[in-house]
């Protein structure tokens, strides 16, 4: 039972992170209608940035150097849109998943260059975990669920009562009808990248710090990002959410029945079972960013 109970806390932590991944994701294609294949490197740039100002000879807090991840994954996000994605934004969404891809395996190979093939970890200082009952939480799985939680609320606050957030919905539901009631899609478009950057930057700093990090992270959470959005409906934000969530239980307790080497297969097989027969999602309903 006590494993169990520990299976489920941990899916709940790694839950969490796929959950802001999941949701970033789902911004874009609700803005753009395409799959940002690039997204899992928003995700690996974001760990990487904060690994570079924890180390030497930097030395910056975590919570600094999570800052600064969000702030360098933003200006990546945006000069990926500036120099790719705005010259194709009347082309077809074929052409831009294609776009997508390339960047993904540009920035792949890029961080491959800069920091080698090795797996890295966050310079934290080795703590006891917090016995609670049957299951043990280590201080950096408590932030984790903090944080992930909190900034799933600051998404809930700005979507539903700023102007931008408002925006971003209008833009989402119906793109013409917004620009005719004077909705700058451009400028709608810049606040959804730094949104779901910013996301990214968040869930990539998280799971470095729950697990390690390396060059091809970007691509299995990029999956399990997938899975999530498909789980909850292409489009559907907090569908999504609730799909990421789901995504790390299913992972975590599959692993009390399946060897653990199969625990990454767990999202491909979520993947093809809703495509075969649920293509609309658990939710058996598209949303949009609301």
């Amino acid at each position: 039972m006590s494993l169990f109970l520990q299976s489920l806390l941990d899916g709940l932590i790694a839950g969490s992170i796929y959950a802001l991944f999941a949701v970033g994701l789902t911004l874009i294609y609700g803005t753009l209608h395409f799959i940002n294949f690039a997204h899992g490197e928003l995700i690996m740039a974001g760990a990487y940035f904060a690994y570079l100002f924890m180390m030497p000879p930097l030395h910056l807090s975590p919570f600094i150097s999570g800052g600064c991840a969000i702030v360098g994954v933003v200006c990546l996000a945006l000069l990926m849109d500036r120099s790719v994605f705005s010259p194709l934004r009347n082309a077809n969404s074929l052409l831009l998943l294609i776009a997508s891809l390339g960047i993904s395996l540009f920035f792949q190979n890029l961080a491959q260059v800069i920091w080698g093939a090795e797996i890295r970890t966050f310079p934290f200082p080795l703590e006891r975990g917090i016995s609670l009952g049957p299951v043990v939480i280590t201080p950096v799985q408590a932030w984790i669920l903090i944080i992930a939680a909190g900034a799933i609320f600051l998404l809930y606050l700005f979507l539903k009562f700023t102007r931008a957030g408002k925006a971003i919905r209008s833009v989402s539901d119906n793109p013409r009808l917004a620009k005719t009631f004077g909705v700058e899609t451009e400028r709608v478009i810049r606040f959804v990248w730094i949104v779901a950057a910013s996301l990214a930057a968040v869930g990539g700093v998280l799971y470095a710090a729950d697990t390690n990090l390396e060059p091809h992270m970007g691509t299995i959470n990029l999956v399990r990002a997938f899975a999530a959005v498909l789980l909850g409906g292409v489009g559907n934000v907090w569908g999504a959410l609730i799909g990421g969530i789901v995504i790390g239980l299913s992972e975590n307790l599959g692993v009390l029945i399946l060897p653990i080497g199969y625990k990454d297969a767990i999202a491909f097989c979520v993947i093809i079972l809703l495509l075969l027969f649920r293509p609309e999602g658990i939710l058996g309903v598209r949303w949009g960013v609301r």
